[in-house]
């Protein structure tokens, strides 16, 4: 039997949504047999301090799972400094990882879908990453429950040690090895907003890394799968710990408790997801560039 891989979750100061996201986790049958990360980023500001508090209190009390360790840092990381030395040190132990923030509510079978992905596609090299997320798209174009594609989204998402070395946040290999034609492609023909992302981090007006994350898999023509229906909920885009407002784009209440029954019979690009991706983007632009850049706004300022 192939054996799971750990958990981790990152967390700062929202003890309400670290609480929906564990409890949504503990209802996944695999828990009990999982080893769970948690690590807990040190507050960034005295304003913090209580709330970050708050969040460690919790997390010492939570119980469900094989083994928990928690990773409380001494100083400040910041989300995706956070995000990168623990991805590196866990898959470095465990070869493979399961990876979650504080704003990610799971399905039921969120780590049977995650696991079985993983043990599907190890040996599947152009595969570098295992998504729980999709956009709220029409499904019926999408003939598999589960599709590739080019893009490695991050909330809820997995991946193994021999993929992940390639990762590195580096502004001036970017700069040197991506060509206008890239740049379109990676920009979906321009009709999303992911070169800015990388901009942003140029300009250091944010810090972030999974925007490097697609990057690098682009350039080794690496897919991700992805569920035609999400097995996650994002409760990530508001200020005071509630769910996303109904009117967001990227939000759906449509979350799958049914695990996948068939997977590509090809390891390509789903042109059909594709497009529709393509037109949601083409339609919702400005919300979603907006909606992204004040979430990532909460972790940088």
């Amino acid at each position: 039997m192939n054996s799971l891989a750990p958990i981790i979750l990152f967390v700062y100061n929202r003890p309400s949504h670290t609480q929906q996201t564990i409890e949504a986790l503990l209802k996944n049958p695999l828990a009990k047999e999982s080893e769970f990360f948690i690590y807990s980023d040190a507050p960034k500001s005295q304003e913090a301090q209580e709330k970050v508090q708050g969040v460690r209190e919790y997390i010492r009390s939570i119980t469900g799972f094989k083994n928990i360790t928690i990773i409380e840092r001494e100083r400040n990381f910041g989300l995706a400094d956070n995000i990168i030395d623990g991805v590196t040190t866990i898959i470095n132990q465990y070869n493979k990882v399961i990876v979650l923030e504080d704003d990610i509510v799971v399905s039921p079978v969120f780590l049977n879908y995650m696991n079985d992905a993983l043990n599907k596609y190890e040996s599947e090299k152009k595969v570098w990453n295992i998504s729980a997320w999709n956009y709220p798209l029409d499904p019926n174009p999408i003939k598999d429950d589960t599709f590739f594609w080019r893009i490695p989204h991050c909330w809820g998402w997995a991946t193994w040690k021999d993929r992940w070395q390639y990762f590195k946040r580096d502004i001036a290999w970017v700069e040197n090895n991506f060509s206008k034609d890239d740049i379109y492609e990676i920009s979906l023909h321009h009709t999303s907003d992911y070169w800015e992302h990388f901009l942003f981090n140029k300009k250091q007006k944010k810090k972030t890394w999974a925007i490097f994350w697609y990057l690098i898999a682009y350039k080794h023509q690496a897919l991700t799968l992805m569920p035609k229906i999400s097995f996650i909920k994002q409760i990530g885009f508001d200020s005071s710990g509630t769910n996303c407002s109904s009117d967001d784009p990227l939000q759906s209440d449509v979350v799958s408790n049914i695990l996948p029954s068939n997977y590509p019979s090809e390891i390509i690009e789903s042109m059909e997801a594709l497009h529709g991706i393509m037109d949601f983007h083409k339609k919702h632009r400005r919300n979603i560039f907006q909606k992204i850049t004040s979430r990532l706004k909460r972790f940088f300022s």
